[in-house]
């Protein structure tokens, strides 16, 4: 799940100061789980800038912003309301904003509506945990099923630095040290002849942006 947080609603009327008519666009998926752009959400941004003397020309929450296929039926059923708008604003992660641009035939102007956090997981208290960096190169075959570059405040591959104190980071003592769970996970799992493997350096050409992935 990708996670985002509204703009201040101050710094979106900035954004459209030149421009009189807008067009909405939620997700129905993450945004819609982080409350930040929902039907609800995006409701009370209708009604907030009606107020500032917007007109809202129409508004629409796909399941789904992010891929091509659901933005495009998006415009085809809002064809009217979309051409007659001066910008298109996103409430969603910068992938989806960046989708409603890739497949906008009308060729507006597409500004955010969120700024985009992380990729996390929801955990059962509602919480959002933010547990992958999408480095990849994975090693969780051999941490246990934690992820080191994540939750490691130095991203370290081959055990704890020597700040460690009582089983919380260094750099945040809130926060437990990711490779003291590592260990008691692994230890737990019989699995400790994992934590005696030297890791090398990660290859960060796998990192390197923009990805272009082809599916076969």
């Amino acid at each position: 799940m990708i996670i985002t947080k509204q703009k201040d609603f101050t710094d979106l009327l900035k954004i459209l100061v030149p421009y009189q008519k807008i067009f909405l666009i939620g997700c129905g998926d993450c945004a819609a789980t982080c409350k930040t752009g929902g039907k609800d959400e995006v409701l009370k941004i209708k009604e907030l800038l009606e107020k500032e003397n917007k007109t809202i020309t129409g508004f629409s929450v796909p399941d789904v912003v992010c891929t091509a296929a659901g933005v495009k039926t998006c415009f085809a059923q809002n064809r009217k309301a979309v051409e007659e708008a001066d910008a298109i604003l996103v409430f969603a992660c910068g992938l989806g904003i960046q989708c409603v641009k890739e497949n906008d035939r009308a060729n507006k102007l597409v500004f955010p509506g969120n700024d985009t956090l992380c990729a996390a997981i929801l955990d059962a208290q509602g919480n959002f945990q933010e547990l992958c960096s999408a480095c990849g190169e994975c090693v969780l075959e051999f941490t246990g099923g934690i992820c080191p570059v994540t939750r490691c405040s130095k991203g370290l591959l081959n055990g704890p630095c020597g700040g460690v104190s009582k089983g919380k980071c260094e750099v945040d003592a809130e926060r437990d040290c990711a490779w003291v769970l590592i260990y008691q996970e692994l230890e737990k799992k019989k699995l400790l002849e994992a934590f005696k493997k030297i890791h090398p350096a990660k290859d960060y050409s796998k990192t390197i942006k923009p990805r272009k992935i082809t599916l076969n």
